[in-house]
Parts: C-alpha cells; structure tokens; sequence
C-alpha cells in the first residue's frame, strides 16, 4: 500500500484519488472548499464533482495543505492558474514523487507545470507527468483507458506506471515529460477549432481536416521547444487530441460548438462554471509561438475568436484561404 495526495478535487482530481483508493492505497485529498472535504468524509460523495458516484472509503479530504507533504506521491490535479499559488507552498519530504496531471500552463511564467515545479519548489523531489486520452467518469466507472507516464528518469516513469496501472488502465512509460506535457496542453486549443466547425455544421470532413492540422501544429510547436517528434503521435498528443476534440464530454470541444453557435463566450463560461483551459491557454501558447517563429495558423484563429477580434465563420474561411503548400516539409 503506498500514501498519495492528490491536490485538487474537481472531476479529474477526485477520479484519480478514487481509482488510487479502489487500488488498495491510502489517498488524501485536498480542497480549499469545505463542502468537498465534509462530503467525502462524511458522505463519500463529491457534491461539486461526479456527485453521482459513491467514492472508495481509502479516500479521505483535507483542508489543510501541511497534511500532504509527507506522502509518498503527490497528484497535482490544480487548475493552472492555481499553480502559482500551490506549488512554492509544497514543503515535500525529498523522497516523495511528484506528478503532475494538469493540462495547462502556468500562466505568470509561461511555464509547464513541471517546467514551473522545478524550478519554484522549495524542496527538489523527482517529478513526472501523467497525461492521456481518458475522461473522469471513464475512470470512475472502471471503463478501460490507456494514458502515459513520463519523466526524465525512466525509474520514475515506471513507479508512477505502477501506482496507477489496475485491471481498467493501461499505463504506458515515456523519458520525454516535455513533449508529454505540450501535447495535452495544445490539443485543448485544437479542440476549440474543431468544435467550433461542428457548431457550424460543417461536418466530419472538416472536423478530420482541423484535427490533422492542429496535430501538425502540436509537432511543430513542441519539437520547436525540445521534445521529441514520436511522443506527439502517442497517447498523450495524437489520443487526447482525437478524442478531446471528438467527444461530447470535452469542455473544449463544446465552448467552440457553442461559439460556432453564436454564443458569447462569458455566457458560455458562466453556464460551464469555469474556464476550459484551451481558452486560457491559447493565448500563452501563441505568445510563445510568435516569440519562437512557430507557424500556428489553427492557434491564432481561435485567440482571435474567444478574444473577439473575429467570428467563427471567418475563422474558417481565414484556415482555408491559407496559401497552397506542402503538407509536409522534410
């Protein structure tokens, strides 16, 4: 039995700590909101969360951060923004593993979050990324997933396969926790397109075209930033992006049908009760690519769109309208 924090219990982060308890561990989750703390102790119910699930009874919550630090793995589950807040606070034991399951970027330092781990925690620990094709009541229900563990050492890569490996997920391993972390993040951004094409009622043909291109995007954007070309055609680029841009359960891919619809975004935000990260993301990623010379056509159009500097309809006469060129450059 091993102890595992996980720091963050919206849907993702209280669908692993369940998986991690139904395991056989002992999980401790933390929330800076009392009515999750009280009703997973008191109820084994998220009330804000997959409320409609009956969590494994390993799985305790916590108000209180100091009572992560000293467990075996921590989980970060965090939205992005939070990251800035969180992580500087992390008193960790030097022999805990940190993972990170977050889609995002930091978004003072433009940073990953492991990118932002190393560098702002006050105590070096070893660190790694778990990232994937897989939805929270997928995994709740025990509904088969495949995802990938990665970090720079393969040792740690391997533990974290093992912790989270069960009858229901097959976990893969991966040294490349950069390309790793870039494909989640930029796939949301890809998402937003293609939902926005289905709002449009474009169709199959043009919700492929823009999933094929934004994955060209997601090489060019990575590879221009160190990680390996192989790893964006895996589980963690290629598998997130084509179901997260496909799915009826994606946050991203239903802001842009919305938006295709007609919807402004703050209402469309407000209706959600949060951001979907690709809409927070997208503008730091193009910030980035601008400042690296990274041709990301799919990434402008959707900043200017949830921006509102453009409609959906001219985004996507803008993409076609495109010049003619080679699909591939060798």
């Amino acid at each position: 039995m091993r102890r595992v924090a996980v720091l963050g219990l919206g849907n993702w982060g209280t669908a692993l700590a369940h998986h991690l308890a139904r395991k056989g561990n002992e999980v401790l989750g933390w929330s800076v909101q009392p009515e999750v703390v009280e009703g997973i102790n008191r109820k084994r119910r998220n009330p804000v969360a997959l409320s409609d699930f009956e969590l494994s009874p390993s799985f305790k919550a916590t108000l209180n951060l100091e009572e992560t630090f000293d467990y075996d793995y921590v989980v970060m589950v965090l939205p992005s923004r939070a990251l800035d807040d969180v992580v500087p606070r992390l008193k960790l034991n030097p022999s805990t593993i940190l993972v990170s399951a977050i889609k995002g970027m930091e978004l003072k330092h433009l940073m990953t979050p492991l990118q932002f781990a190393e560098k702002y925690l006050p105590t070096p620990v070893r660190m790694a990324v778990l990232s994937g094709p897989s939805f929270a009541r997928d995994i709740v229900a025990q509904r088969p997933s495949g995802v990938v563990a990665a970090s720079k050492q393969e040792e740690v890569a391997l533990a974290v396969a093992e912790l989270f490996t069960s009858d229901c997920m097959k976990v893969y391993i991966s040294t490349d926790p950069l390309g790793v972390e870039l494909g989640g993040i930029v796939k949301n951004i890809v998402a937003i397109a293609a939902g926005v094409s289905d709002g449009l009622g474009l169709g199959d043909s043009a919700r492929a075209g823009l999933i094929t291109r934004g994955l060209a995007e997601m090489v060019r954007f990575a590879e221009a930033f160190g990680a390996h070309r192989m790893t964006l055609f895996g589980l963690s680029g290629l598998g997130d992006l084509a179901m997260t841009a496909s799915s009826d359960l994606s946050r991203n891919r239903t802001v842009g049908i919305r938006l295709g619809q007609g919807e402004l975004l703050p209402d469309i935000v407000k209706s959600l009760g949060s951001v979907a990260e690709g809409v927070v993301t997208a503008p730091l990623i193009l910030e980035l690519a601008k400042k690296h010379g990274i041709e990301m056509p799919i990434t402008y159009h959707v900043v200017e769109l949830v921006e509102g500097r453009d409609s959906p309809t001219n985004m996507v006469k803008a993409l076609i309208g495109r010049p003619i060129k080679r699909e591939f450059t060798v």
